[in-house]
């Protein structure tokens, strides 16, 4: 079955995670992903977490789907071999500060001078103009910036950030579609484009109407824990056994479900149960009566229960629940994948399907320059030459 983009060619110059993951997602469904990295220098995601046997294990999913070659680009002859790997190539993924692409004469203006239908996805901290232009950025900055931490925790709690690559993974999901609208328009109008990713503005964008509120408003979105402003009972409880639910009432049907299971009905005919927002102001008497009910039985009891009373409640999960959910194994959500360093090794599937065309996980991230003699020599090097450049440090 071909796959949607059988026969792009993507460059992949980034480091860590938004572009990396950007450029694994474009891999998933068929694109040929070249990973280019520093011959001394591998990319950073290698070490990051934990490992087996000296192998990263986070680097096996980020640089799935992706043949791996090295190049020094600060080294003339090494930004010569990418001009040349880009000279035939759909996408360029990279995230080094502003001006760095230029200074190797690397920027877009030189590149779409030899492929003007290249598209060149950049992706930074805080984007190509501007007064932080220049500054590091990381994911962290952008969840600390976005307004994200300051929304996120207990309200009598700090800002609270993630224990993960989000505002990194946010990016990758909006830089793999952006990507794919300039192809399209590359198709309408012949010519490539440069996107320009601030990682500071995806996740702000999935972060709902705060900056309208405080426009119409002055309303500041405070810190809820685990409640929302919105409706109530919404939170996690705590089941007999140890374990917890989490309790979601959005629906007002489903908000009379549930103080009909946990024995309150009489809680429905307060006035101000009516609304999402009335039932918020009195989430303290809520809490209290879904906590008294949860409490006194074990997890699959609760859920049993709220699944019976068409009640909408889910598990707490780690990754040992996931691995054995059934609607996972039924989605296919977790895949092993076949591996040269680990024999196979499980990790999360592409996170959606194709009835024509579906994306699939080929190879995990394969070693530090891997591919680099096959990749060069489809340039048109001679061994002779590929010798003469990893003597002096290019690749």
């Amino acid at each position: 079955m071909t796959a949607p983009l059988d026969g792009i060619k993507v460059v992949d110059l980034a480091t860590l995670f938004a572009g990396p993951l950007a450029a694994a997602f474009l891999g998933d469904f068929g694109a040929d992903v070249i990973k280019v990295e520093h011959p001394a220098k591998p990319d950073p995601s290698r070490g990051h977490g934990p490992a087996k046997d000296g192998v990263g294990l986070w680097w096996k999913v980020l640089g799935r789907n992706k043949r791996t070659v090295t190049c020094n680009l600060s080294d003339p002859a090494g930004a010569e071999l990418v001009r040349r790997l880009l000279a035939d190539a759909d996408v360029l993924v990279e995230n080094f500060r502003p001006g760095t692409l230029e200074r190797w004469g690397l920027g877009p203006q030189e590149l779409h001078t030899v492929n003007p239908r290249l598209v060149i996805a950049r992706i930074s901290g805080f984007g190509q103009t501007g007064p932080y232009a220049s500054r590091p950025g990381f994911g962290t900055l952008a969840e600390a910036m976005s307004g994200f931490a300051a929304a996120t925790g207990e309200p009598d709690g700090p800002p609270t950030l993630p224990p993960f690559g989000l505002a990194d993974s946010v990016t990758a999901l909006a830089a793999a579609y952006a990507v794919m609208l300039a192809l399209h328009g590359r198709d309408l109008t012949g010519q490539g484009q440069v996107v320009d990713l601030a990682i500071i503005e995806p996740i702000m964008a999935m972060l709902g109407p705060q900056i309208t509120w405080y426009d119409q408003l002055g309303y500041v979105q405070p810190r809820l824990g685990n409640r929302s402003n919105n409706n109530a009972p919404r939170n996690t409880y705590r089941c007999a056994d140890g374990r917890w639910v989490a309790v979601s009432t959005s629906a007002q049907s489903i908000a009379e479900r549930v103080l009909k299971l946990v024995g309150r009905p009489e809680l429905i005919d307060e006035p101000w149960f009516a609304t999402g927002s009335g039932r918020a102001a009195h989430a303290d008497e809520l809490d209290a009566a879904v906590s008294a009910w949860v409490g006194q039985r074990d997890r699959d009891e609760v859920v049993a229960a709220f699944e019976a009373a068409q009640a909408a409640v889910a598990p707490v999960y780690d990754v040992r629940d996931i691995l054995a959910d059934p609607q996972y194994a039924a989605l296919g959500t977790v895949v092993t994948v076949p591996d040269e360093e680990l024999g196979a090794v499980r990790m999360q599937n592409v996170p959606f399907r194709l009835s024509a065309g579906p994306g699939r996980i080929r190879h995990a991230g394969r070693r530090h320059g891997q591919d680099t003699d096959e990749v060069y020599r489809s340039l048109g090097l001679t061994d002779a030459e590929l010798a003469e450049l990893r003597e002096r440090g290019a690749i």
